[in-house]
């Protein structure tokens, strides 16, 4: 079961699901802390009273309440910016480093690489004329489970948090996706808005699972690099690495290539990907 995560402290959490309950026949049964459970088709909607960083091993407690197993987790989220950014974003979770903001430090999450690239391409659709751009961040913050999982956000800032029209947005896109089997990449470099994956996994045929940007490795340390790109490819079911050169030096992306390749994985670039729509450039 696909299990949908609200948080009351979050009005953009709440606001997403408000849209969601509305938008399709739910089924009310039971409650969990304190709060109605939803089912449709193959989707739990639970509602949760923190915020989501402190919801460690949500996953868990969901299935022993509800009686059911949880293969995927999406939790319906603000994204806070200082750039107040109108954006409706996806994500993997983890850290790669410390964990300030939940999570267990230098452990990620499982990701969700087909539905959140999925989810991607279907917010580009489901958000056509509305003035918020479309994009994956790269995987950071908790909470830690052991099932695979994303986060769906509005951003970000409170005017965009309550914005009906984006949650209907992303509303529709968790009703409407059709979860794609691309190839599975783990992207490295880059920012952590992460456009060059973004584009990436718009309009080529590659899904993406966990990211991780240049502000959160060092080349000069070979082995706490590979250990990283061990992580987020067993945390992506990847053998595939899409390295942003663009964001690095070419003896840098050339240095990160053959100590991607000397772990067994491969890369891959835009120029190696077939178009989703063939009539694209």
């Amino acid at each position: 079961m696909r299990l949908l995560v609200c948080s009351l402290e979050d009005n953009a959490s709440v606001n997403i699901r408000d849209r969601i309950l509305a938008l399709a026949d739910w089924t009310e049964q039971g409650t969990m802390e304190g709060s109605p459970v939803y089912y449709l088709k193959d989707m739990a909607l639970i509602t949760v009273p923190r915020l989501h960083l402190w919801n460690d091993n949500i996953d868990k407690a969901a299935a022993r309440a509800l009686g059911t197993s949880v293969e995927e987790v999406v939790f319906l989220s603000r994204h806070k910016a200082a750039s107040g950014k109108r954006s409706l974003t996806v994500h993997p979770i983890g850290n790669w480093g410390r964990a300030d903001y939940g999570g267990r430090e230098g452990t990620v999450v499982p990701s969700a690489p087909h539905l959140m690239s999925s989810l991607l391409r279907q917010l580009k659709e489901e958000a056509a004329g509305l003035e918020f751009e479309i994009t994956f961040e790269v995987t950071h913050h908790g909470p830690y489970l052991e099932t695979p999982t994303l986060f769906i956000e509005i951003g970000s800032s409170e005017a965009t948090w309550g914005d009906h029209d984006a949650a209907q947005a992303i509303a529709r896109s968790l009703l409407n996706v059709e979860v794609s089997a691309y190839p599975v990449a783990m992207g490295i470099g880059g920012g952590h808005y992460a456009p060059r994956f973004s584009e990436s996994s718009l309009f080529k045929k590659i899904d993406f699972g966990h990211m991780l940007p240049n502000h959160a490795f060092d080349l000069e340390d070979k082995e706490g690099l590979a250990d990283k790109i061990r992580r987020g490819m067993e945390g992506s079911g990847a053998s595939l690495a899409y390295i942003h050169r663009k964001s690095m030096k070419r003896s840098e992306a050339t240095t990160l290539s053959e100590l991607v390749r000397s772990m067994g994985y491969g890369t891959v670039d835009s120029s190696d990907l077939e178009n989703i729509h063939p009539s694209d450039p």
